[in-house]
C-alpha cells in the first residue's frame, strides 16, 4: 500500500472577526440552500402545485424539522449519558455547539413538517415527500462531506487502495494496535492505521447515486408513493451496509453479535416502509409529467 491520505484539515473555513464559521455548518446551509434551489426549479416546472412563499413556507419548516428532530432523536438514542440528561441536565437538549444530530430523527421531523404543511394546502401528503425526496440527499451528501472535512464518523481499517489516515482516531489506532501485531506495524509505516473513508461511501451513496435515481424518475410520471418508497429503501440499504465498515458511536458501541449497530436497527424500518410504499404505488394514480410554469 502506498502512502494512505490523511485526512486533516482545517474545520474552520471562515474568520469573520471573532466568529468562526465551520466547514460543517457551512455545509448545511449549503444543503438547505441547494434543496431550495432545486425545489424551486422543480416548483416552476408544475411538480407542486403551490406558489414561491407556499414553498418556502415548507422549507423554513422542514429545516425546523431537520434541527429539532435530529437533536432530539440524538438525545433520546445516541447521548453519552442515556436519558438521565432529561431530569438531570435538561439544557443539554440545546447545547447543538456540542455536536449531536440524528438524521433518522430530523427525516421524522421532516414528515411531521410536512404532514402539517400539506394539511394546510389541502395536497395529499404523499404528493409533498414525493417532491421533497429527491432535495434532501443534497443535504446528505454535502452533511457527509463536512464529516470528512471534520474527520469524523471514520471507518474500521481496512486494506483498501483508497484506505486513509484520520489523525483524529490516533487514541483508538493505539488501543487497536496495542494487541494486535500487524496494526501495531502498520501504526509504526504511517503514523496510523490505515481506514475506510466510510463518510466518502456515504456522501456517494446516500448523496450522489440517491440524488441521480430519484432526480432521473422523478422526471417521468410515476405513481404516488414510488418516489417516497425508493428514498426509504436506498437509504435504509446504504446506510445498513455502511455501518459494516464505519466504527460506530463510542458511546453505544456494538448492540448485539459483535457487529450490530444503532444506525442499522434504526434502518430496518425504512427499509420494510420502502417496500411497503413501492408496493402500494402498483395501484396509486399515475402523476403526470406536468408542464405548467409556476412563477407567482
Amino acid at each position: 500500500m502506498s502512502q494512505p491520505f490523511v485526512v486533516q484539515f482545517n474545520p474552520v473555513a471562515l474568520h469573520l472577526g471573532p466568529i468562526q464559521i465551520h466547514w460543517y455548518g457551512l455545509m448545511y446551509l449549503l444543503g438547505f440552500l441547494g434543496a431550495w434551489s432545486v425545489g424551486e426549479y422543480r416548483r416552476r416546472r408544475g411538480r407542486l402545485p403551490v406558489n414561491r412563499d407556499a414553498l418556502g413556507d415548507l422549507a423554513f419548516y422542514a429545516m425546523m424539522g431537520v434541527i429539532l428532530g435530529g437533536r432530539i432523536w440524538y438525545m433520546l438514542f445516541y447521548y453519552a449519558g442515556g436519558m438521565r440528561w432529561i431530569w438531570t441536565d435538561p439544557m443539554a437538549l440545546f447545547r447543538v455547539w456540542d455536536g449531536g444530530m440524528s438524521f433518522h430523527g430530523g427525516l421524522l421531523g421532516v414528515l411531521v413538517a410536512g404532514l402539517w404543511w400539506s394539511r394546510r394546502h389541502k395536497l395529499h401528503f404523499f404528493d409533498t415527500v414525493d417532491f421533497v425526496a429527491p432535495l434532501v440527499p443534497i443535504g446528505l451528501g454535502l452533511g457527509r462531506l463536512g464529516n470528512f472535512i471534520n474527520g469524523e464518523l471514520w471507518g474500521k481499517p481496512g486494506s483498501v487502495p483508497w484506505a486513509m489516515i484520520f489523525p483524529n482516531a490516533r487514541d483508538e489506532d493505539a488501543a487497536m494496535a496495542a494487541s494486535d501485531p500487524h496494526l501495531a506495524q502498520l501504526m509504526q509505516q504511517y503514523g496510523g492505521l490505515p481506514r475506510h473513508p466510510s463518510q466518502v461511501y456515504e456522501l456517494l451513496l446516500e448523496g450522489v447515486v440517491m440524488f441521480a435515481v430519484l432526480w432521473l424518475v422523478s422526471m417521468k410520471p410515476r405513481p404516488r408513493y414510488l418516489i417516497s418508497g425508493l428514498f426509504a429503501l436506498m437509504y435504509g440499504c446504504f446506510r445498513f451496509a455502511v455501518e459494516f465498515v464505519r466504527v460506530p458511536d463510542a458511546q453505544l458501541g456494538y448492540l448485539a453479535w459483535g457487529w450490530l449497530t444503532m444506525g442499522q436497527i434504526q434502518s430496518l424500518p425504512l427499509i420494510v416502509v420502502g417496500i411497503w410504499l413501492i408496493w402500494l404505488a402498483r395501484r396509486a394514480p399515475t402523476l403526470p409529467k406536468a408542464e405548467t410554469q409556476q412563477t407567482a
